[in-house]
């Protein structure tokens, strides 16, 4: 069985004006690369409604309440990696300024036996379609897609 995340696209803006909001993931992995490495802010979840659990994950990984209103749900994708993710757009405007992630822990450097914490996401920020499809992750693409034909 696939592993599962659920997150939530964040949009604001009309007609050619859309902007979304994408977070850029923390750790060293992720520290120089940054076109195609974006992605929703989004989590794995098991034995949970996706829709609450793209809620949840987007308050631990951004710090921020999540926008009040009606979730469109935008389907799902499947990741190179074989994870499936369900995605739904929230219309909202976000001061990204004051995000702040939940931490994860790795040993880095590799085999050195020392654990550091780093951000799930280390920034958050606005962009407008077409530069987000250059930030975004390949296999998340379609979620922009299927957001320009949602709101038009």
């Amino acid at each position: 069985m696939p592993r599962r995340s659920a997150g939530l696209l964040i949009h604001r803006g009309t007609g050619d004006g859309i902007e979304v909001l994408l977070g850029h993931p923390g750790g060293p992995f992720y520290a120089r690369k940054d076109d195609g490495s974006w992605s929703i802010p989004k989590g794995e979840y098991t034995d949970e409604d996706p829709l609450d659990a793209a809620r949840r994950e987007f308050v631990e990984e951004v710090g921020i309440a999540v926008p009040d209103g009606p979730a469109v749900d935008l389907g799902e994708v499947r990741q190179s990696s074989g994870k499936i993710v369900t995605a739904w757009a929230v219309a909202g405007d976000i001061d990204v300024t004051v995000a702040v992630s939940n931490t994860f822990e790795m040993e880095w450097p590799p085999r050195s036996g020392t654990l550091q914490s780093f951000p799930e996401i280390d920034r958050v920020a606005w962009f407008d379609l077409q530069t987000a499809d250059t930030k975004i992750l390949a296999s998340q693409r379609p979620f922009l897609e299927r957001l320009r034909a949602a709101v038009g």
